[in-house]
């Protein structure tokens, strides 16, 4: 029997006396693994970046909307009726001990000047516990408090967004900024949050006490009442346990019946933005496979290739035999040929997958997330092809008949 270092040495002087031949026959799994790390890479980046989009909106949210209405049999969309206040959002706050904080909002779109400057924006009327419901922290100064909620105080805070387009790098607190022509003074500044799952860009936006937004910028035919109301539960364990008081709290506000509509609807968007996450973790999973085909392409051609391999070489297996190699040797320099071939092209693809991936998310500005387990999981996969696709020719060329063998020509 001939030792295992002997049958290495034979299968890589093989591969280097046919360097074109070997290389062809690697291209394939370098197609494959490359394309396997870029498309997980890209399906890896969008989950991730759909789980910050998701964090910046805020955590274990309820979103309490208007309802319906019915006129003359027609029945009209949703929020086409005013139907929550400001003091349902009070007493969903002070009576659901599931909820932490809940803040009612009024939004609008308006024109802000500073100097020389302006920009449009939007403005949300809301409390001060709209900040400890979206998770939003201040960069810089402070948030209005109750009391100017109550007066209609002329006070504001900004994102940064707006604070670039108006102040540029000056620091805009205790600026004065007008909306829609009213005198406003900049309170604060929020962190940057980026864009939403939808693609809004929320750091384009200025706050304001919802009694301000009603009374002096927009006006309202019925003061008091909110666009939405927009509510954080105490965990995310508590969120079934909030939906259920609140829904049963509005009840009895809005003296809804047992068997009467609802006049508002509550959603728990902590659902909704985990399905939209599970969806990009299917996408980059079905890239992933569709990739992987381009790996089972290349194992087909490692497997032909070694097909040729042994018959041409069906002389040097006889010689071989002829001088006291075993079956096994003969089958295990073919499977060494095949698994270097198909390893050295999966390190070859993962450099290339990584650089391509890199590359990609330069020119489309979309992240691209290139993971441990992806490259195990391609590398594995080379490795597998290899051994899987080298041992039929493997196989049929220890099987080969000595005197037959040193027949051929």
């Amino acid at each position: 029997m001939i030792s295992i270092d002997a049958t290495i040495k034979m299968s890589f002087r093989a591969l280097r006396v046919n360097k074109m031949r070997s290389a062809l026959t690697m291209l394939g799994i370098v197609i494959g693994v490359s394309a396997v790390i870029t498309m997980i890479a890209v399906g890896t980046g969008a989950s991730v970046r759909i789980s910050q989009q998701i964090s910046s909106i805020g955590s274990n949210l309820i979103m309490i909307m208007p309802g319906t209405i019915t006129t003359s049999g027609v029945r009209l969309g949703g929020g086409t009726q005013q139907t929550l206040t400001i003091e349902d959002a009070k007493a969903i706050q002070n009576e659901c001990s599931a909820v932490a904080a809940a803040a009612p909002m009024f939004n609008r779109g308006a024109q802000v000047v500073y100097g020389n400057q302006n920009w449009a924006t939007q403005i949300v009327g809301t409390t001060q516990e709209f900040l400890t419901v979206r998770d939003w922290p201040l960069d810089e100064g402070r948030a209005f408090t109750d009391q100017e909620v109550r007066s209609a105080s002329k006070v504001c805070l900004i994102g940064h967004t707006v604070a670039e387009n108006l102040f540029g790098s000056e620091s805009p607190l205790g600026k004065i900024i007008r909306i829609r022509s009213v005198p406003f003074v900049v309170v604060g500044l929020m962190s940057a949050k980026g864009q939403s799952p939808m693609g809004q860009d929320q750091d384009d936006t200025i706050v304001v006490p919802i009694t301000t937004a009603q009374k002096r910028l927009f006006g309202t035919r019925l003061p008091g009442m909110a666009g939405i109301i927009m509510v954080k539960a105490q965990s995310e364990e508590a969120l079934s346990d909030a939906q259920r008081q609140i829904t049963g709290l509005l009840h009895q506000r809005h003296r809804i019946g047992p068997k009467q509509e609802d006049d508002f609807t509550v959603r728990n968007l902590t659902q909704v933005m985990e399905a939209a996450q599970q969806s990009s973790r299917v996408m980059a999973l079905l890239l992933g496979i569709v990739a992987s085909v381009s790996l089972v392409v290349g194992g087909i051609g490692i497997m032909n290739i070694m097909l040729v391999s042994v018959t041409e070489r069906t002389r040097e297996i006889g010689i071989r035999m002829a001088i006291g190699a075993k079956t096994w040797d003969i089958r295990l320099q073919f499977l060494i040929e095949a698994m270097f071939l198909s390893i050295f092209g999966g390190i070859v693809g993962i450099v290339l997958g990584s650089v391509a991936s890199k590359v990609l998310s330069v020119i489309t500005g979309w992240p691209t997330t290139i993971s441990i387990s992806s490259v195990l999981l391609s590398f594995g996969f080379s490795a597998f092809v290899g051994i899987f696709f080298g041992y039929y020719p493997a196989y049929k060329a220890s099987l080969l008949n000595p005197i037959e063998a040193l027949r051929y020509e």
